[in-house]
């Protein structure tokens, strides 16, 4: 997967220039998609609602833009309906550091966030607010 690795700082530049605004599914395996069980088409606006999160994280807090990638899955859980994650990974090792759900069916709030630094036991962001998870993910929430 190191190919496909850009750094979150130019994948925000890019997302903001509507380079992922297309359905052609090397676009967004291009754009960080990794693994889905939804049909191809639904990957850009999978993409766009999560990049309208991703490219509002500043450089500082608990993500490093270039040195920190994101890549995107659509999840099928044995029971239950399909959900969306993104993570942020070492660019170099390919490490997640972070995992942010989305509206995951095993919590009751639209937000998820599990960290390395707890092993990914347990959230350590829990909210419906899409603020409040940009500012934990920049570092003005603890």
């Amino acid at each position: 997967m190191t190919e496909k690795r850009i750094s979150l700082k130019t994948w925000i530049e890019r997302f903001n220039n509507n380079e992922f605004e297309n359905e052609n599914t090397n676009v967004q395996i291009e754009a960080g998609w990794y693994d889905w069980f939804c049909r191809d088409t639904s990957l850009k606006n999978k993409t766009k609602k999560m990049g309208q999160i991703i490219k509002q994280i500043k450089d500082g807090g608990k993500v490093d833009l270039n040195n920190m990638y994101v890549w995107f899955k659509n999840n099928c859980p044995m029971s239950g309906p399909l959900y969306d994650d993104f993570r942020i990974a070492n660019i170099n090792d390919g490490a997640t550091q972070l995992l942010v759900q989305l509206d995951s069916p095993w919590e009751d709030t639209k937000y998820v966030v599990y960290s390395v630094d707890d092993f990914f036991d347990k959230p350590v962001l829990l909210t419906n607010s899409s603020r409040e998870l940009v500012k934990w993910l920049n570092g003005v929430l603890q």
